[in-house]
Protein backbone atom coordinates (compact mmCIF):
# COMPACT_ATOMS: atom_id res chain seq x y z
CA UNK A 1 0.00 0.00 0.00
CA UNK A 2 1.39 3.15 -1.06
CA UNK A 3 2.33 6.10 1.73
CA UNK A 4 -1.06 8.55 0.28
CA UNK A 5 -3.49 5.63 0.99
CA UNK A 6 -2.45 5.17 3.99
CA UNK A 7 -2.44 8.76 4.90
CA UNK A 8 -5.92 9.18 3.86
CA UNK A 9 -7.20 5.93 5.47
CA UNK A 10 -5.54 6.88 8.57
CA UNK A 11 -7.02 10.37 8.23
CA UNK A 12 -10.96 9.45 7.78
CA UNK A 13 -10.67 6.82 10.66
CA UNK A 14 -9.49 10.22 12.80
CA UNK A 15 -11.98 12.37 11.58
CA UNK A 16 -14.43 10.00 12.90
CA UNK A 17 -13.79 9.84 15.87
CA UNK A 18 -13.59 13.80 16.26
CA UNK A 19 -9.72 14.51 15.77
CA UNK A 20 -8.85 17.34 13.37
CA UNK A 21 -6.68 15.99 11.04
CA UNK A 22 -4.10 18.91 9.69
CA UNK A 23 -1.36 18.66 6.59
CA UNK A 24 1.73 19.98 8.18
CA UNK A 25 3.58 22.72 6.02
CA UNK A 26 6.02 24.81 7.45
CA UNK A 27 7.86 26.80 4.41
CA UNK A 28 11.47 27.19 5.46
CA UNK A 29 11.72 23.92 7.70
CA UNK A 30 11.85 20.87 5.74
CA UNK A 31 11.93 17.78 7.36
CA UNK A 32 8.88 18.16 9.95
CA UNK A 33 5.94 15.63 10.21
CA UNK A 34 3.36 14.70 7.93
CA UNK A 35 0.60 15.71 9.72
CA UNK A 36 -0.60 16.99 13.29
CA UNK A 37 -3.37 15.27 14.61
CA UNK A 38 -5.55 17.21 17.56
CA UNK A 39 -7.56 14.88 19.61
CA UNK A 40 -10.81 15.68 21.07
CA UNK A 41 -9.64 15.85 24.55
CA UNK A 42 -6.55 18.84 23.55
CA UNK A 43 -4.32 16.32 23.02
CA UNK A 44 -1.36 16.80 19.92
CA UNK A 45 0.29 14.28 18.01
CA UNK A 46 2.70 14.68 14.93
CA UNK A 47 2.64 12.02 12.39
CA UNK A 48 5.35 11.26 10.16
CA UNK A 49 3.98 8.38 7.50
CA UNK A 50 6.18 6.51 5.47
CA UNK A 51 5.33 3.14 3.06
CA UNK A 52 6.55 -0.31 4.07
CA UNK A 53 10.18 -0.26 3.15
CA UNK A 54 10.54 3.26 2.82
CA UNK A 55 13.66 5.58 4.76
CA UNK A 56 13.54 8.36 7.01
CA UNK A 57 16.03 11.05 6.19
CA UNK A 58 18.28 12.75 8.66
CA UNK A 59 16.38 15.68 8.98
CA UNK A 60 13.11 14.26 9.62
CA UNK A 61 14.62 12.62 12.63
CA UNK A 62 16.24 15.73 13.73
CA UNK A 63 12.90 17.61 13.40
CA UNK A 64 11.37 14.79 15.38
CA UNK A 65 14.00 15.21 18.00
CA UNK A 66 13.48 18.92 18.08
CA UNK A 67 9.94 18.61 18.88
CA UNK A 68 10.44 15.60 21.11
CA UNK A 69 12.74 17.83 23.25
CA UNK A 70 10.00 20.00 23.78
CA UNK A 71 7.82 17.62 25.17
CA UNK A 72 5.74 17.08 21.69
CA UNK A 73 4.58 13.39 20.80
CA UNK A 74 5.61 12.32 17.54
CA UNK A 75 4.58 8.89 15.60
CA UNK A 76 6.40 7.05 13.02
CA UNK A 77 3.08 5.07 10.98
CA UNK A 78 4.95 2.54 8.27
CA UNK A 79 1.70 0.23 7.82
CA UNK A 80 -2.05 -0.23 7.63
CA UNK A 81 -1.53 -2.55 10.93
CA UNK A 82 0.58 0.67 12.75
CA UNK A 83 -1.95 2.96 11.68
CA UNK A 84 -5.37 1.38 13.02
CA UNK A 85 -3.24 0.79 16.10
CA UNK A 86 -2.69 4.46 16.48
CA UNK A 87 -6.56 4.76 15.42
CA UNK A 88 -7.22 2.26 18.38
CA UNK A 89 -5.10 4.35 21.49
CA UNK A 90 -6.39 7.65 20.31
CA UNK A 91 -9.99 6.35 20.51
CA UNK A 92 -9.33 4.58 24.18
CA UNK A 93 -6.71 7.79 25.38
CA UNK A 94 -7.92 10.57 23.93
CA UNK A 95 -11.56 10.81 22.62
CA UNK A 96 -14.96 9.64 24.68
CA UNK A 97 -16.97 6.75 23.73
CA UNK A 98 -16.42 5.73 20.49
CA UNK A 99 -19.07 4.95 17.61
CA UNK A 100 -17.94 2.12 15.31
CA UNK A 101 -19.24 1.62 11.73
Amino acid sequence: MLEKDIEKRLGEQLVRLGCLYYKFVSPGQRGVPDRIVVCPDGTVVFVELKRPGGHLATLQSVQQARLRRRGQRVEEIWTVREAAAFVDRVARLHCGPVKRE
